[in-house]
């Protein structure tokens, strides 16, 4: 069982009382409450809503905030005391949240690590969600993903959710669909220079969409994610792309789903939708980093592949990257590696 604590602001203001020798019938006037309220205040049996809290900030100066927190910890305790069996149980169920990594990333600033119930209101606080109940309805009506890993799924929504804590200062333009083809023309002038993260983030947000690129948590199978964020389409990537290629795939691949699903992402996050979406979103991907023409061409003529996309203003890691990914030559191959673009990101 969990450890008996007394959790509530009620045992604090009975303290209170009894130091400043004030009566619990007189203070009950005080509030305009009745006798009965006040003993199931006092024995944490009853709320204390709002106006009361801030009645008895007026007549005590004891600040709401510590009323608020003492009330919280009361709601939480009872919460975790009713659907975990004991504090094993629960610890083997915050696992699947990874504590000490979020810890180790600082993606989160846990008050007090040693109190469960502390931890849970931090990381609720942190999900912005009341408590696991609301935390798994929210994500199965949320997040379009496949996995049925809860632990996974779990992963995610901490990945997002401190993504979101990123974007909190950047500044966007307003976004204009009738200017994509602009940005897919500006994006495609930059990945002919050196890799550069932080000219690909501005360009977005020069077309009003914002763009993130953080490591996932451990374990976590997600690459990337798109939705839209008042009025501004929001794409997140990971940081497991090893080559310039890749990356160029995983983002116009999000980007396929702005440019389709746009108004579906207002109320969904687009991980991984059905397969018919995802087929098109690669399909996107792939005709904007090498169109059909000219990959039909690179088939037909493979030994002049590096030649023809640099005719065709294209890079030519893009080339041996979808010659290598169709299976035209092997991974371990020399021109694989001499022209695949290796990114730190």
């Amino acid at each position: 069982m969990f450890e008996h604590n007394y959790y509530g602001f009620g045992p604090i203001l009975k303290d209170y009382l009894d130091y400043h020798r004030i009566s619990q019938s007189d203070f009950a006037k005080r509030l305009g409450i009745t006798q009965k309220h006040m003993n199931e205040i006092l024995n944490n049996k009853a709320e204390i809503s709002v106006e009361l809290m801030l009645a008895i900030n007026l007549i005590t100066d004891i600040d709401v905030e510590l009323i608020w927190q003492a009330e919280e910890e009361k709601r939480v305790y009872l919460y975790l005391k009713e659907n975990f069996q004991d504090e094993k149980e629960l610890k083997e169920y915050l696992k699947s949240f990874s504590i000490k990594e979020l810890k180790d990333r600082e993606w989160l600033k846990f008050k007090d690590e040693k109190s469960l119930i502390q931890v849970c209101m931090d990381l609720f606080k942190f999900l912005s969600i009341k408590n696991f109940d609301t935390f798994n309805d929210y994500s199965e009506q949320t997040i379009l993903y496949k996995k049925n890993n809860q632990s996974d799924m779990n992963k995610v929504m901490l990945w997002i959710k401190h993504c979101d804590s990123l974007i909190k200062n950047i500044d966007v333009c307003k976004y204009d669909k009738n200017k994509f083809a602009d940005l897919i023309n500006d994006l495609k002038k930059l990945s002919l220079e050196k890799f550069d993260e932080n000219k690909i983030i501005k360009c977005l947000n020069k077309y009003g969409i914002y763009l993130v690129i953080e490591d996932a948590l451990k374990g976590t199978k997600i690459r990337g994610c798109m939705m839209v964020k008042s009025g501004n389409p929001v794409i997140y990537l990971t940081k497991l792309y090893k080559d310039k290629a890749s990356f160029y795939f995983a983002l116009y691949h999000e980007l396929g789903h702005v440019k389709s699903d746009y108004n579906k992402a207002k109320s969904k996050v687009i991980i991984d939708e059905d397969e018919l979406l995802e087929k098109r979103a690669d399909e996107f991907a792939l005709e904007t980093m090498i169109s059909s023409s000219v990959w039909k061409e690179i088939v037909e003529d493979k030994g002049n592949a590096l030649s023809i996309c640099e005719k065709n203003n294209i890079p030519v890691c893009f080339g041996v990257w979808r010659l290598a990914k169709e299976g035209y030559i092997d991974y371990k191959s020399k021109i694989y590696n001499d022209y695949i673009e290796k990114i730190n990101i």
